[in-house]
């Protein structure tokens, strides 16, 4: 996106309120707590104005659009990057705490993985929170563009692993005992899947979380072997 853009304006200068009970932080927590509350298709100019009792047209002097509305809530609602500098331990501890920060956000916001996605404009604290996972790898080894690849790594796992009930999980995760799961047609057809049956046995009815944990360990121990081996 051009330097210059309304968008990148929106985000990195934050312009003054043209009234006084009307500004972009009231405009942005409006939108924000209707997706939090009804999901992000639910956001719209016209709902967002009548939450706060003003006209859409009011509306547009601050944003023009709501792809511009969307930028400025995320950018409101991923919060103050962390400061990792304090967590003794190393680049492990430090990004494992980043990822539990990033699912408590995610977790406040479910809409934000899925409009945080794409090329578009960013603002300061969206790209701080990348920041501080480059950051954490700092002083590792890793070459500036490996520290990047981990780091975008790190937000595509947590991101994918988000929850179970959102595209791309697994379905046979389901409780076991709860209606016509997945996993008890899957007993009905255990000849065709015997690998999956026995996990699916050996999982119970325990709590899933899609992978995460076992993921994120997966990816810090690649990291960590990256980070010991010699390099040629």
């Amino acid at each position: 996106m051009a330097a210059g853009s309304k968008i990148e304006e929106l985000l990195w200068e934050q312009p003054a309120p043209a009234r006084p009970s009307l500004s972009l932080p009231n405009i942005a927590q409006a939108a924000i707590a209707i997706a939090d509350a009804d999901g992000i298709e639910a956001v719209s100019m016209q709902r967002v104005a009548g939450d706060l009792g003003f006209t859409k047209m009011s509306l547009y002097r601050y944003v023009s659009s709501k792809a511009d509305l969307v930028a400025v809530m995320i950018e409101r609602a991923v919060g103050d990057p962390p400061d990792l500098s304090g967590i003794e331990g190393g680049w492990r501890p430090k990004l494992e705490e980043l990822a539990r920060l990033v699912a408590a956000v995610w977790a406040r916001h479910p809409w934000l993985p899925w409009v945080t996605l794409g090329d578009r404009m960013m603002g300061p604290r969206e790209i701080g929170w990348t920041e501080a996972a480059v950051g954490a790898l700092d002083g590792t080894g890793l070459t500036g563009g490996e520290r990047l690849d981990a780091a975008l790594l790190i937000f595509g796992h947590l991101r994918n692993t988000q929850s179970l009930a959102t595209a791309g999980t697994q379905p046979w995760a389901e409780d076991r005992q709860a209606g016509p799961a997945l996993a008890q047609i899957l007993d009905r057809h255990a000849n065709r899947f015997p690998s999956l049956v026995e996990a699916l046995a050996d999982v119970g009815d325990a709590p899933r979380d899609s992978g995460r944990s076992f993921g994120l360990t997966c990816v810090l121990d690649g990291l960590a072997t990256r980070i010991t081996t010699p390099r040629p």
